[in-house]
Order: structure tokens, then sequence, then C-alpha cells
């Protein structure tokens, strides 16, 4: 799952980025780079990155075992 929460905190990355950008210029980027934000690729772009944000909710609440175990290693 570890590639997941990677791929999944990359692209709300890039969402949160493209919403400073609306935010502060008034530019959506990923409208300006698939065709204005009704076009189907956009609208996917907006659904991937929606998905990707709840899938990074479960951050929150996931005992990272593995940091756990690296921490008393290094102890």
């Amino acid at each position: 799952m570890k590639a997941m929460d990677r791929i999944a905190l990359a692209l709300v990355v890039i969402g949160g980025l493209n919403w400073g950008c609306v935010g502060i210029f008034g530019l959506d980027i990923v409208a300006a780079l698939f065709g204005g934000s009704a076009s189907g690729l956009s609208r996917l772009v907006y659904v991937l990155v929606c998905l990707c944000a709840l899938w990074c909710i479960t951050l929150f609440f996931r005992e990272d075992a593995h940091g756990e175990e690296e921490i008393h290693q290094r102890a």
C-alpha cells in the first residue's frame, strides 16, 4: 500500500497547488492543460484528485508499524 499512498499524496499535492493558483492568480492549471474545466480530461483529473484526497484521509487513522520499528531500532 505504500506505493498507493505516495501516488495519492502526489495527486493531492498537485490538486492543492492547482487550487492555490486558482486562488492567487485566477488560473486553473488543470483546465489550461486539458482543454477547459468542462473537458473530460480535466474532469477526470479532478475526480482522481478527489479520490486520492479521500484515500489520504485514511493516513490519519493508520498506525505506522514500520515507522515505530525504525524508531526503536535507532534507540
